[in-house]
């Protein structure tokens, strides 16, 4: 019995033992030259993986990887339009739930960089706004309107339950919080920022604050008080030059984001940069005592319909890719790149002394299903319920839909011909006469017109448009409703009388399908199941087919479009099951297709014109 009473006190005094380390708090402190961990000097080496664009299932293997490089930091954005989809619903549930992802990094011994800006740009659908502010009467986002600063109070303080307790002066991993971001780019309102700072201090976050901006913005960012940080810059003298010109002639000295690579958009070459190009700057980074984010480390997937856009008045409209691979370090299936062991060893360089960086885990496997036969299938336009009726159309704003498809209809009188016209169409419109496709319209290539010439009779005009992502970056930030945002225009008369079908496609295991559906020329949605005895990561490749989006037992893969870079999209093998597996397909453009494939690796760098 005394033994045994032995055992129960070590149990108990080893269980105190963690609680209390769970628990110690940490001084994470500014001194004149660097950051302070602890009384110590301390280089952040950080890297940007976003919770969202990774299976919640492969968190902690793309942290070990982290680890391997030499990473002792992660960043990562925090999205409101995940957290509160709809207006006073919030959700940090599944893959959303950023405090186990903070709290995983801990348990792999990595510090968090947190980054929960309301607006977040990370190449996301309206830089991480909710779509619901566009509906609030005269909301003015990133400005001091009473009704967005409200809004953003809720949200912050939201973020702040989940997430405050986890700051390092609280026992936690979280060692800085980002205020606004790359605010110096859009605006200068100083009283905006402080703003910022008091909503974030009421929600909890009393650590230590930072902003950033390129080198270029960043006066107009700073806040006294708030530690300034340069993205973009990666010349030594330079950063430090910047940030004591800002800070008192002291530092310590931050580059929040340093770019090894680039995203791509639908339509362009797919970016890559060597490493040889960059790991010379790594080197005199660390050399110099700066600490570094670099955005990305690995970029995963913007899966769903959360890709954003670019658009400027100079240029088009420029919507991102589901591959959020970045060229990144890791690559989109979490896998080291030359871009990994070549950084791994820059950074091994300046480890301190005696410590050793854990081993390279070995690339994960991967598999190629050779065929997957769709057996069954619907036409989207037999899925359309009750409508919304109106006599000009209604923006997926208007019917509270946030993402995805918009089915519009209205009759005309046929017998004549002449040109259909989309005023600000946004951003993708397949149009059909009687159920057929007769053409596409692409905002991408400020397509807004379609010669028609109808039949005789009464003819059913089909018009079913695809959000492909909120702008967002720059000025147009407010200028992001989508579907048809003002009227359609036949023969010269303003065409009325519309019924809007809402085609959200959030939940697809509600869809009923048919055996055998002959195709026709309308976009169909094509169900099939493929048995498997192993899972591995693999690539669906998609180049044969047209445009569409692909879900893979249940999980939303992304989008695909023939027209590249882009032609695969990765299957990540937490998603796959042994047994049986079920994979939907949304394709608009070529519905005969009947069969698909994937392969080892991805193809991100063919464009076809």
């Amino acid at each position: 019995m005394r033994f045994k009473g032995y055992i129960l006190l070590a149990i108990l005094f080893f269980s105190f033992q963690q609680s209390f380390a769970q628990q110690a708090k940490h001084i994470f402190a500014l001194s004149d030259s660097s950051f302070v961990l602890d009384g110590k000097p301390f280089v952040i080496i950080s890297g940007e993986m976003h919770y969202p664009r990774v299976p919640r299932e492969a968190w902690r293997q793309r942290m070990k990887m982290a680890k391997a490089m030499g990473l002792n930091t992660i960043g990562t954005y925090v999205f409101w339009n995940l957290h509160e989809p709809q207006k006073g619903k919030f959700d940090f549930t599944g893959n959303n739930d950023v405090v186990e992802f903070v709290k995983m990094a801990k348990e792999e011994g990595l510090w968090v960089i947190l980054r929960p800006s309301p607006y977040v740009c990370a190449e996301w659908e309206f830089g991480g706004y909710p779509y619901w502010l566009q509906n609030e009467k005269d909301l003015i986002v990133r400005s001091k309107e009473s009704q967005y600063l409200k809004e953003y109070q809720d949200y912050i303080k939201e973020v702040g339950k989940q997430l405050a307790p986890m700051q390092v002066n609280h026992g936690g991993n979280i060692l800085m919080v980002q205020v606004e971001n790359e605010y110096g780019s859009y605006g200068s309102d100083k009283e905006y920022l402080a703003i910022n700072e008091k909503f974030f201090r009421e929600a909890g976050f009393d650590g230590l604050l930072y902003t950033c901006d390129p080198a270029g913005d960043i006066a107009n960012d700073h806040l006294a008080g708030l530690l300034p940080a340069v993205n973009g810059l990666d010349d030594p003298g330079k950063v430090k030059k910047l940030i004591k010109g800002l800070n008192d002639g002291k530092g310590p000295f931050f580059i929040a984001e340093w770019y090894p690579a680039w995203f791509d958009w639908w339509g362009a070459p797919h970016h890559t940069v060597p490493a040889a190009e960059y790991s010379g700057k790594l080197d005199s980074v660390l050399a110099a005592g700066i600490s570094i984010n670099m955005y990305m480390f690995h970029g995963g997937t913007t899966r769903g319909f959360m890709n954003g856009a670019n658009y400027k008045t100079t240029s088009p409209y420029e919507p991102q890719t589901s591959s959020y691979d970045y060229d990144a370090p890791l690559d989109e299936a979490g896998n080291a790149t030359s871009k990994f062991m070549e950084f791994r060893n820059v950074i091994q360089k300046h480890l301190p002394a005696g410590e050793v960086l854990p081993d390279v885990p070995t690339a994960k496997p991967v598999m190629a299903i050779p065929s997957i036969s769709l057996s069954s299938s619907v036409k989207i336009g037999d899925l359309l319920t009750a409508p919304v009726k109106n006599i000009s159309p209604l923006t997926f704003e208007d019917l509270k839909q946030d993402y995805g498809f918009v089915w519009y209809r209205t009759t005309l009188t046929g017998g004549k011909a002449g040109m259909l016209k989309l005023k600000d169409l946004r951003d993708y419109a397949m149009v059909m006469l009687n159920g057929k496709r007769v053409g596409t319209l692409d905002r991408r290539l400020n397509q807004d017109s379609l010669m028609l010439t109808l039949p005789k009779g009464k003819i059913t005009l089909d018009i079913l448009v695809e959000n492909l992502g909120r702008i967002n970056f720059g000025k147009f930030l407010l200028q992001n409703k989508k579907g048809i945002t003002e009227k359609v225009v036949f023969a010269g008369n303003e065409v009325k009388n519309w019924e809007m079908y809402s085609l959200p496609f959030t939940d697809i295991s509600k869809v009923q399908f048919k055996p055998v559906v002959q195709p026709g020329n309308t976009p169909m949605l094509k169900k099939g199941i493929f048995k498997l005895g192993q899972v591995a990561d693999t690539y669906l490749d998609m180049s044969s087919w047209g445009k569409g989006v692909v879900w893979l037992n249940g999980h939303n893969l992304g989008r695909y479009w023939g027209i590249g870079p882009q032609q695969t999209l990765y299957m990540p093998a937490e998603w796959l099951k042994i047994g049986n597996n079920e994979i939907i397909v949304a394709e608009l453009l070529q519905p005969e297709q009947q069969e698909l494939h994937s392969l080892e690796h991805p193809i991100l760098d063919a464009v076809k014109k």
